[in-house]
């Protein structure tokens, strides 16, 4: 029962009162009262150091009873007096906590008012106890007392006779019929009657190892077996058992429902919880339907992008510049893509940033939202939004990252470069032809004039002339339709462009929502937790639950 309710509390369930320990305590927890009377010296407390086979009572030649001794389990040896020939007598001895002991002074003692205390203990005791020494079991002053004793008070009584050892079996057994006898004619019943030797009994069980022909031979075994039953067999013990028992399977019974509740409350939690993880799904998959749109205002600015880097490589094919290049080296391909290639991932990345705004407001939105179901279905509060918004803001970042580091890949992978390349270099291919001869014949002219040849200077240096003046005019020309083939490459990759930036925008996305998803993290493992607490919980009620199996089936 105390488990039963341990297990409640643990599982948070009111019992309401179905098993309320302070009357276990007072009840079922109740040591069973034996109180021993007699004669002085009649061997009353030998007998119960010889019943527990220890020596609890003092015990000697000489009267040691003076007051009447109530001995229970306490945590430190000590005697308190409750009251004038009363003490309450504690000590740290295990079966005390199952069993009680009065030992009284003697019935023919001169202490007055110990026999009406003593009697005071007799409406509670299980057992009553009448020592008689083997040399007097007739003596007048405890028949006197067993005969102003109530009828319910003598259905407790067990005359003991002690000492049994100093007579031989015989006269024993003649002893035992006398007093069957005299119980008759002064009680009107024979009560159980018992032959023992308490001191040979201590002995016995006190020896190493204990001789347990000895302790037959005390008698003490028939004593002891009689108690036992008496303890079992107790109607009242059994209606408080009984009771007891409907009790404990009254609150297993509603343990078992409460915690079957449970189960299902996690299990109703467990689909709760996919059916918020399918709507976080759910509201990526309307993004990612978004897509063409977004995609559609990547195309405008790859277009944007494309026509201004025709701007720029138009200034770059100037002639002069052009001219001046084809000294100092060429790198007008690598230069053209590099600015391309950042602006482009800027601006893509400026797009992507609008849409992870967008993302992360309403995912903040939907938190708010979700907070609120989460605590009507599982009186669970979510985290505070702190943690969230540094989860959101951080995974802004990767989806702006991720997209503009795409761009970059994607325009690489376009190749639009490679062609640019090869038609500048035919072109400085071309005008080097041009400039090389106009160089040329300008030297060819400056050695005529210089050895004063006629006419073949002004010659010379007229066709020089003409072929500087025919490069100028090709690379004008060439720059046109460079930077008309080049632009025209753009746009027609601009749509592939876009396109090479869906796996990549649908997978940042679906990192973007991960994220999201990985803040209901607390709700998991509250569910873990209780699930894992619930196993054990299960375990020990069906322990408790086969337990009481097992009592019933002694009761019965």
């Amino acid at each position: 029962m105390r488990g039963t309710v341990s297990l409640a509390a643990e599982t948070a369930l009111d019992l309401g009162g179905r098993l309320p320990l302070e009357e276990l305590n007072d009840g079922l927890g109740s040591p069973f009262l034996m109180v021993a009377c007699g004669d002085v010296n009649a061997g009353k407390s030998t007998l119960l150091n010889g019943l527990f086979g220890h020596e609890l009572c003092p015990a000697g030649h000489l009267p040691e009873t003076t007051c009447i001794r109530h001995y229970q389990c306490g945590q430190v040896s000590r005697d308190v007096e409750v009251a004038p020939l009363l003490k309450e007598c504690h000590r740290p001895i295990d079966f005390l906590r199952d069993f009680h002991v009065v030992d009284t002074p003697g019935a023919n003692s001169a202490i007055e008012g110990a026999q009406e205390i003593a009697t005071g203990f007799f409406s509670a005791a299980d057992l009553i106890l009448f020592v008689f020494s083997v040399s007097n079991p007739w003596s007048a002053a405890t028949w006197n007392w067993l005969s102003g004793l109530s009828r319910g008070d003598l259905a407790r009584v067990v005359l003991v006779v002690q000492q049994a050892d100093q007579r031989g079996p015989e006269d024993v057994e003649v002893i035992l019929g006398h007093m069957a006898d005299l119980a008759m004619k002064r009680l009107g019943q024979v009560p159980p009657i018992f032959a023992v030797s308490g001191k040979q009994a201590y002995e016995a069980k006190r020896a190493v190892p204990m001789t347990r022909a000895d302790l037959k031979a005390s008698g003490i075994n028939e004593l002891e077996d009689f108690i036992s039953a008496q303890i079992c067999q107790s109607a009242a013990r059994q209606q408080q058992l009984e009771t007891w028992r409907n009790q404990a399977a009254a609150a297993l019974g509603a343990l078992e429902d409460h915690i079957e509740q449970q189960n299902h409350g996690i299990a109703e939690h467990d689909r709760f919880l996919e059916t918020i993880e399918r709507e976080i799904g759910e509201i990526r998959e309307r993004f990612v339907v978004r897509l063409p749109s977004h995609l559609a205002g990547v195309a405008a600015v790859f277009e944007s992008e494309a026509r201004w880097v025709g701007k720029r490589l138009h200034r770059r094919l100037g002639a002069i510049p052009s001219i001046f290049r084809l000294f100092a080296g060429d790198s007008t391909g690598p230069t053209i893509e590099t600015v391309f290639v950042e602006r482009l991932q800027a601006a893509v990345e400026s797009v992507a940033e609008k849409d992870g705004v967008e993302v992360v407001e309403f995912c903040r939105r939907h938190w708010g939202e979700l907070g609120e179901r989460v605590k009507a279905a599982m009186a669970l509060d979510l985290e505070s939004a702190a943690p969230l918004d540094e989860s959101l803001a951080a995974s802004k970042v990767h989806f702006v990252q991720r997209l503009g580091g795409a761009a970059r890949q994607g325009i690489g992978n376009l190749k639009v470069r490679n062609q640019l390349d090869k038609e500048i270099r035919r072109r400085n291919r071309a005008i080097k032809s041009f400039i090389f001869t106009t160089l040329a014949l300008t030297t060819a002219g400056a050695s005529c004039g210089a050895l004063r040849i006629q006419w073949l200077p002004e010659i010379f240096c007229g066709s020089a002339g003409l072929f500087l003046s025919g490069g100028i005019l090709t690379a004008m020309i060439t720059r046109r339709s460079i930077i008309a083939d080049f632009q025209q490459r753009l746009l027609d990759t601009c749509s592939s462009f876009a396109n090479t930036l869906r796996s990549d925008y649908e997978e940042a996305l679906r990192v973007v929502f991960k994220d999201y998803a990985s803040s209901l993290s607390i709700v998991r493992t509250h569910l873990a937790r209780e699930r894992l607490a619930l196993e054990p919980r299960l375990r020990r009620w069906q322990e408790l639950f086969l337990t009481l199996k097992a009592i019933e089936q002694e009761l019965s």
